[in-house]
């Protein structure tokens, strides 16, 4: 099988990755450890031009795909559901407020007790074409016991706008706009509001750091810091692959939604996640921001996940103890003891 990412030699231990995150530097590797297909060996087939550096249309399409990858994926997705309805009935229900006209522009607000929190404002994934807040509960608890609001967004997907992007990355943008100057009607601090996300979550969200917010007269640093798993910062080999079926990707959208071709406008600390198991171009995008930020001088950090999968590494959202979790504690300064 040809392997498109040689694995890495680094070592890297559970302290270095810790101590990195704090420092708000980058972890880096020479290169990615290898992606985990199903199958293991894909039938031989006859490879054809390149489409995408050394990829071919299949190949391509395949690296967009992440059940080419994730085995699990259905297990996680029931795990999920699971551990949702649990902690559903654990905690009290969310505050449900409207961020915009539209139906489906509301916000679900788990409060903690602490006064004047930080916020944490979750953007789930789910390929741009699915997804409902409801659906995130139980990523809330670790968060709201540990002293910081966490926020769910809902959002349109692409099956809504006609395959446009672009609606949905306005929605987030006002909903962090929303949450900055209402933060105290629910108890929160409008000076510490925080991201997380995964997917096509974390793509949105590099959409939000890249937002000039001074020209809504708000704080150009209205976001403290952005955990984002798994994402997609370079929308050129996305359009170029089997995502172009469901998205209408234009010149513009490309451009404009591409978070790598405007650094300059990043003044937020941003923690990158990647699993070893992912496909390569997952892999590839975090690696490649990740080494233009810090070019560029922007306090980035790379968490490379050994032994996780797309699905696996968003699933960490909700874990204190783990990738995504752990880095959006630390990046509030949150005690998980």
């Amino acid at each position: 099988m040809r392997n498109p990412d040689k694995p890495s030699r680094q070592k890297m231990t559970r302290r270095s990755l810790l101590v990195g995150a704090a420092a708000g530097t980058l972890v880096a590797t020479p290169g990615s450890a290898s992606a985990q297909r199903c199958p293991a060996e894909p039938p031989p087939r006859a490879k054809g031009p390149p489409v995408w550096l050394d990829m071919d249309q299949k190949d391509l399409d395949d690296a967009y795909d992440q059940s080419v990858y994730a085995f699990n994926a259905r297990t996680i997705e029931e795990r999920r559901r699971y551990n949702n309805e649990i902690v559903q009935a654990l905690l009290p229900n969310p505050d449900r407020v409207a961020y915009g006209p539209a139906e489906i522009e509301k916000l679900d607000i788990y409060r903690t007790r602490r006064a004047n929190a930080p916020i944490l404002l979750f953007i789930h994934g789910g390929g741009w074409r699915g997804g409902r807040s409801s659906q995130f509960t139980v990523y809330a608890e670790p968060y709201v016991k540990a002293g910081a609001h966490f926020v769910v967004l809902d959002f349109s997907n692409v099956r809504e706008t006609n395959g446009d992007i672009v609606p949905m990355v306005d929605q987030v943008r006002r909903a962090v706009a929303w949450i900055y100057r209402n933060a105290a009607s629910f108890g929160g601090n409008p000076n510490e509001i925080y991201t997380i996300s995964r997917s096509s979550g974390s793509h949105l969200n590099s959409c939000l750091v890249i937002t000039e917010w001074e020209k809504q007269g708000l704080p150009r640093d209205i976001i403290k810091g952005a955990v984002m798993g798994s994402g997609m910062y370079d929308l050129k080999p996305v359009r170029l692959s089997i995502r172009s079926s469901y998205v209408k990707f234009t010149d513009a959208m490309e451009q404009e939604l591409s978070a790598m071709r405007y650094l300059d406008r990043i003044h937020t600390p941003i923690v990158l996640a990647h699993g070893t198991l992912e496909t390569p171009e997952f892999q590839r995008q975090a690696r490649d921001f990740a080494a233009a930020l810090k070019a560029a001088g922007k306090p980035v950090t790379l968490i490379v996940a050994k032994g996780y999968n797309h699905y696996e590494v968003g699933e960490t959202v909700g874990h204190p103890y783990a990738v995504l979790g752990r880095a959006a504690m630390q990046m509030m300064k949150l005690d998980t003891a």
